[in-house]
């Protein structure tokens, strides 16, 4: 330890007796040469401080080998001979940033993200990505891009520093960056992986709707009409894979453009890629939200003949379309077909066949259904519990439904449908039961729900049978009230 201390204290005086001796013509060349050397003696003491000392003892004498700190260009010189040990070279990071003894600027930032990446450290890559991205306000995303670009060779890097790069704008939410690093990257000849550019699909298709994703997904994999048109940029040739296109179907699904989803499919099967489960499940959710559960069937056979095993979403989708044909029957084999097959139904396995009950009137069967639900600790979806008030509401079993609904308000996630207290209201006033009626309103309203006409008509007809003239013209002229602040 001794002569490591010594190097550093003789190279530091050496620096400084040059510094005080009289000018030469070569005085200033020799200085540099001096500091260079003493600098680069400087970044081999480190190394070998930090290399050869035992962990516990060599940050204590890296603090007094370097009582000034350490030049960002001096710690990446450092970093990249620590490269074939990425997990020491990020304890250094930390500790020169946490002992305030380097200010990182983007080069050592950059520096040590690729000696992670490098060493397939993805986790603390990114994090630092994330560091770097939140420094660099004024050069912003493609500013650390560069700067990532321009050290990567002398780092020995791996490529997919730049996909993690992308990543973490996607995560940030800078989309417009994000797009900007995928195609300067395609400009020099190279391609993000499938993976990312599938994220990225999928982020412009939220932000933009599915149409604009649909735009770049052609941009970047070089698709027109249905075919593959090469590079013109001369960006490496990349194909999309399933996952590429089950992001796609998803997208236009959930923008409501079924007739887009088939056209996604039939893309798909020309690209010879193989559908896999969730393809399939898509598929199906258009056709069973279209009301074609016939066609739903046949894809769900289709996929079974080709031996691809569904999982539980592929199940609670052709459960769904049964449910709401009323093929509850149907829905009910496939239920306890997912048990036989290994797999563990989910709440919204019940809740579809609760619907599915609510919906052939058989309320029986769906309380049946919703008891077993509850022991199985599932909570239950407002839709559900409306279903089944309205059911029961109709079956003049008012009550029943009064305690599933304050039984469901136990939870405290739980908020329940304003029409189901309506549905409630309006049955106890045909009975006759105004006190409950009333209480029932009171809750409503402490729920955040207001009054509407409906109710108030309810309650009017309520009293008129009762023949209590009083409440009867009370109501009507609060509901008058109600009317003119509408209006």
């Amino acid at each position: 330890m001794v002569p490591l201390m010594a190097m550093a204290i003789a190279a530091r005086f050496a620096l400084l007796d040059l510094r005080r001796r009289p000018c030469s013509p070569f005085s200033s060349s020799a200085a540099a040469a001096a500091a260079a050397s003493s600098g680069e003696a400087l970044v081999s003491d480190v190394v070998s401080l930090l290399t050869h000392h035992r962990s516990k003892s060599r940050w204590s004498h890296l603090r007094s080998m370097c009582p000034d700190g350490l030049p960002p260009a001096a710690f990446s010189q450092i970093a990249l001979r620590l490269r074939n040990n990425a997990h020491l070279a990020l304890r250094f990071f930390l500790f020169t940033r946490r002992r305030a003894l380097c200010d990182h600027d983007l080069r050592s930032y950059a520096t040590t993200i690729h000696v992670l990446s490098r060493a397939r450290l993805k986790r603390h890559a990114q994090g630092l990505i994330r560091e770097a991205l939140r420094i660099s306000p004024d050069t912003k995303p493609v500013g650390v891009f560069e700067v990532l670009v321009r050290t990567y060779r002398e780092c020995d890097s791996a490529p997919f520093v730049f996909d993690l790069l992308i990543e973490c704008c996607l995560e940030a939410k800078k989309v417009d960056a994000a797009l900007e690093i995928a195609r300067l990257l395609r400009s020099r000849g190279l391609s993000p992986k499938v993976a990312t550019l599938n994220s990225l699909i999928c982020s412009v298709s939220r932000c933009r709707g599915a149409l604009a994703g649909y735009e770049i997904y052609k941009e970047v994999f070089g698709v027109l009409n249905g075919g593959n048109v090469g590079n013109p940029k001369g960006a490496v040739r990349i194909s999309p894979n399933v996952h590429t296109f089950n992001t796609l179907m998803t997208c236009f699904y959930q923008d409501g453009a079924a007739e887009r989803v088939e056209e996604i499919w039939d893309e798909m099967v020309r690209s010879s890629c193989a559908p896999n489960v969730h393809s399939y499940s898509v598929l199906m959710a258009v056709y069973c939200e279209d009301g074609k559960v016939v066609e739903a069937e046949k894809i769900w056979d289709e996929m079974r003949v080709k031996g691809i095993e569904a999982d539980v979403l592929a199940y609670n989708t052709i459960i769904a379309g049964f449910s709401e044909s009323g093929q509850i029957e149907r829905a009910e084999e496939l239920a306890r077909e997912i048990e036989l097959n290994g797999l563990e139904s989910t709440g919204v396995t019940y809740e579809h066949l609760i619907k599915g009950y609510c919906n052939v009137g058989d309320v029986n069967s769906a309380l049946l259904v919703y008891k077993d639900m509850c022991r199985k600790k599932f909570g239950p979806e407002p839709s559900t519990i409306h279903a089944m008030t309205v059911v029961l509401c109709g079956q003049s079993r008012v009550f029943e439904a009064l305690d599933i609904l304050r039984g469901a308000g136990d939870n405290s996630c739980f908020l329940p449908k304003g029409k189901s207290y309506e549905v409630l209201i309006i049955r106890l006033c045909l009975e006759g039961k105004m006190e409950e009626a009333l209480r029932l309103q009171a809750e409503m309203v402490g729920k955040g729900f207001e009054t509407n006409l409906e109710i108030y008509t309810a309650f009017i007809d309520g009293y008129e049978k009762k023949g209590n003239r009083e409440m009867v013209e009370k109501l009507r002229k609060e509901m008058l009230d109600m009317q003119q602040k509408v209006d």
